[in-house]
């Protein structure tokens, strides 16, 4: 990795206006949807944590939030299948509409396992909201999908605006891809 993160960004994916746009449009639909429901964002650690501030403030519904940390990824690119909780919601969510917000749904196991794990809690309901869906690597046994969605993305590996690359990178205000050789360097 250079000391300029900007060098190691073959191009940009989404420019900062247009994720404004995105969480803009997206905060619209979950205040009309969620009008006469009992909210609750969680925010899924720690990638969609710079969506998730940029979502709530497009909320026009009262709401509650909480977080959750779940580990696939490690020091890798891909999901590694196996998905551990390692922060659990400081809050009972018995009766809450659970709105699960994710940086990217990807093969989709970190979202199926959490969704299966709040379950446990007796929510009400579970959304799942993902700045970016990336289809084409979802796993076929996962049966999970996203109500609310920024984008559909290719299968680049992308960073910036929250997402990482060995803990690198989340505070891009776009989204870019990441060059072979900065993953290269970084591992």
């Amino acid at each position: 990795m250079s000391n300029n993160m900007l060098d190691d960004i073959s191009e940009v994916f989404f420019s900062r206006e247009q994720l404004a746009e995105m969480t803009k449009r997206i905060g619209s639909e979950i205040s009309r949807d969620f009008a006469d429901k009992n909210l609750l964002m969680v925010s899924v650690l720690k990638g969609s944590v710079v969506f998730m501030a940029d979502l709530m403030r497009n909320i026009t519904i009262p709401c509650r939030i909480d977080f959750i940390t779940a580990a696939s990824y490690g020091a890798g690119t891909s999901s590694s299948g196996n998905v551990d909780i390692t922060k659990d919601l400081s809050e009972d969510v018995k009766g809450y509409d659970i709105l699960i917000v994710e940086d990217i749904l990807d093969s989709g196991n970190t979202l199926q396992k959490l969704s299966d794990f709040l379950m446990t809690k007796n929510p009400s309901s579970i959304t799942i909201c993902t700045l970016l869906d990336k289809p084409s690597r979802r796993s076929p046994d996962v049966k999970i999908s996203a109500k609310y969605i920024g984008a559909e993305v290719r299968d680049e590996f992308v960073v910036g605006y929250g997402l990482d690359y060995n803990q690198k990178y989340r505070n891009l205000p776009f989204i870019g891809i990441l060059k072979p050789e900065a993953i290269e360097n970084n591992k």
